[in-house]
């Protein structure tokens, strides 16, 4: 009997055992495996470009098939009282070195306007835009009277994305030694400390540079890049906090290395691989928005979420094999989190199970009241004048242009095509459209001419992603331009720019939410009755997760939507959140969060298993996995705390409502909400009701083999 379930061993526990029998040829074959990684990496060519959604994507494919580039639309707002002259010094500058084409100035009230396209060809735009910068500069030095500021096509996305580039860098240095110090409090022990970060950046390098060699035909932007690594990092010492606290506990029991790492291979092993496999398909989930960027975040964490998953089960116990008690030298503190039982959450864990009901109940109405404010989101990208703070010199040229000048920082981008010389020749009547728009539309719109196609710009009114801006937008694609070009022969339109951009893809990512849920909940739940073969946990589990997901969504609109903590947290609210960010959130958080549920359930199912009665089992796998998870969640939660700090209003978004999710997870979900859903189902939570028993035969997380005459646990 023993001999047949050791035949039919988990491949978890095959791959495990076999690299602590070869230990020195896992760690090195590891270790190739990412010296191979990382030098094919440096094969990747430039990187593939994310095609836009929708309307926006035709227009910039008909641009990408110009040997010209769309023209560089650039304007300095110059105020004070020395205005006249330093505009007139500025103009006189510019027409002097052959930089720019199509200069013109506009006056409003006290401020002028000076507009210009950065003068090509394709290989001198970017030597141009330097002289543009310096000539302003200089101007501006030479009339300390006056006020000049620059904002455009490329100054803006020059200041997005190094204020991007700088903030990430920033989190990756604060966010490293933070988690390596509470690494450190967990352990107590330098050598134990380093073993999960070794891991994660192991993991990193790794998987980084798979996605540089496969970045031609998969596109991934800085932004991306750095969500990624940051989900690596957190996943790779979450894995290997799991792995070492099993192995901790067996030892301390009285076990070899060699029992420990066994035993540990067919519980935590397990539990990483089958926690590993639900993050990875719940980020599948974004595939069916059909966005680019959201394929280039897919990719990338299946690489670096299986890569973890892969180390854990085969460098990991390899080396601890190695190190053996060696992993507790270099110690700095007696204290050991990961070994200990909470005494805390033991107890609250024990008052729960007594009436479950009550807390189970408070708690739920807790998450339920948190969750409230979500039901009025607006999903809303911020426009660049509200995405980073004033500060940003581009920034406060922009929004101080923006009310002087309405829609002329980030004007919609008409692209026409087919019939060209019809189309130019129809041009002129947007003119009348604009006027006849009552607002929505404002002048100077400029046209330029490239191989086969022209670019219109129109400046919108609104702040640039409002409902204003898009109410332009619609008037621009519905009623203006085909008024303007609707009877000429031959001619095909599509409106771009950032107002465009961010109508489109925030109206991609609504019409696919429902499918990307869909799947999400499906999957995840056939996942749980494999894992447990019950009912009762997937359900459970499911609805849990979606009480914590809500009450982060109504933390989120409640902070930036409706503007509070803005001092604290320093941003400005402008009245709405991200469209992206609720999908990224639940796929993310789904995936995640089954970390802990896996983890703590498979210790509560160890206990039944063992012969522990209901709620024994309940209090026992709480207070035992509560060393483990709090300390997983106070580095995951640590690590994306580091966003808030970040300049972009998006990526604090992005910190807090993750934070707090995680920690709601970790916390009332863990300690009160699952031991009290748990202790009302009793042993009714592991078996599969009716005719979903002939499914019995399917395996769980991990068999382990008993001594004669006891049960045989499973976790």
């Amino acid at each position: 009997m023993l001999r047949a379930r050791r035949s039919n061993a988990a491949l978890v526990e095959r791959v495990a055992g076999w690299s602590v029998r070869h230990r020195v040829l896992a760690v090195t074959g590891w270790l190739m495996l990412v010296l191979v990684a990382v030098l094919a990496g440096a094969l990747g060519g430039d990187g593939a470009s994310a095609r836009d959604p929708g309307e926006t994507g035709r227009a910039t494919e008909v641009l990408d098939q110009q040997r010209t580039y769309a023209p560089v639309r650039e304007n300095v707002l110059v105020e004070g009282v020395a205005r006249e002259a330093a505009t007139d010094d500025l103009v006189s500058a510019l027409r002097g070195t052959n930089a720019v084409t199509d200069l013109s100035r506009r006056v409003s009230g006290s401020s002028v306007l000076v507009t210009f396209h950065v003068a090509g060809p394709n290989e001198q735009i970017k030597a141009h835009y330097d002289t543009v910068v310096r000539t302003v500069s200089d101007t501006s030095a030479r009339h300390p009277g006056a006020r000049l500021a620059q904002a455009g096509d490329q100054s803006l996305a020059k200041a997005v994305d190094q204020a991007v580039k700088d903030d990430f860098q920033r989190s990756e240095l604060i966010s490293l030694p933070i988690t390596a110090l509470i690494l450190l409090v967990v352990f107590g022990s330098l050598v134990a400390a380093s073993v999960p970060l070794l891991l994660a950046g192991t993991t990193v390098a790794a998987a980084f540079g798979l996605i540089a060699l496969i970045g031609d035909w998969i596109p991934v932007n800085s932004a991306t890049s750095s969500m990624i690594l940051l989900i690596g990092i957190a996943v790779g010492i979450d894995y290997a906090l799991f792995y070492l606290r099993r192995e901790r506990e067996e030892r301390a029991a009285g076990r070899t290395v060699a029992e420990a790492l066994r035993i540990t291979a067919r519980t935590s092993g397990r539990v990483v691989a089958v926690s590993g496999l639900t993050v990875i398909l719940c980020v599948a989930g974004l595939l069916f928005t059909g966005l680019d960027n959201f394929r280039g975040l897919t990719v990338g964490t299946v690489l670096i979420v299986g890569l973890a998953v892969l180390g854990s089960v085969t460098a990991l116990p390899a080396l601890l094999s190695l190190l053996g008690p060696w992993i507790d030298k270099l110690r700095v503190s007696r204290h050991r989190t990961t070994v200990r039982e909470s005494r805390v959450w033991t107890a609250v864990a024990r008052v729960v199970v007594r009436r479950p009901w009550l807390w189970g109940g408070l708690a739920a109405l807790g998450l339920v009241v948190m969750a409230l404010p979500a039901v009025d989101m607006r999903l809303q990208d911020a426009a660049a004048v509200n995405s980073l703070p004033r500060s940003v010199a581009a920034v406060d040229g922009a929004i101080r242009m923006q009310q002087a000048f309405p829609g002329a920082p980030t004007p919609a981008q008409v692209v026409v095509w087919g019939n060209v010389a019809g189309a130019r020749a129809a041009a002129d009547g947007l003119h009348g459209q604009i006027a006849a728009s009552g607002g929505l539309l404002h002048e100077p719109m400029s046209t330029a001419q490239l191989d086969d196609a022209l670019v219109i710009r129109v400046p919108l009114a609104g702040s640039g992603t409002d409902e204003e801006s898009n109410r332009a937008l619609e008037h621009l694609r519905t009623t203006a331009l085909p008024a303007a070009f609707g009877h000429v022969d031959g001619v095909e339109f599509a409106v771009a720019g950032k107002t465009a951009f961010a109508h489109d893809f925030t109206d991609q990512v609504r019409k696919t939410t429902p499918i990307v849920f869909a799947f999400v909940l499906a999957l995840a739940f056939v996942l749980l009755v494999v894992a447990f073969r019950a009912l009762a946990i997937p359900l459970i589990s499911i609805g849990l997760n979606l009480l914590s997901i809500g009450a982060a969504y109504g933390v989120l609109t409640w902070v930036f939507q409706d503007g509070h903590l803005s001092a604290l947290l320093g941003f400005t609210s402008y009245g709405g959140v991200v469209g992206w960010l609720p999908l990224f959130m639940f796929v993310l958080l789904f995936g995640l969060s089954m970390d802990y549920h896996i983890f703590i359930l498979s210790r509560i199912r160890e206990r039944w298993f063992g012969g522990a009665d209901a709620r024994s089992a309940i209090v026992g796998g709480v207070g035992s996995s509560a060393g483990v998870v709090t300390s997983a969640a106070v580095i995951m939660t640590a690590v994306f705390a580091v966003f808030v700090t970040l300049s972009a209003i998006e990526y604090k978004m992005l910190g807090v409502g993750m934070a707090v999710a995680i920690m709601i997870d970790a916390t009332i979900v863990r300690g009160v909400l699952l031991p009290a859903a748990m202790a009302l189902l009793g042993e009714r939570a592991w078996v599969l009701p009716g005719g979903l028993g002939r499914f019995s035969h399917l395996p769980r997380l991990s068999d382990r083999e008993s001594a004669p005459g006891q049960r045989i646990v499973r976790v």
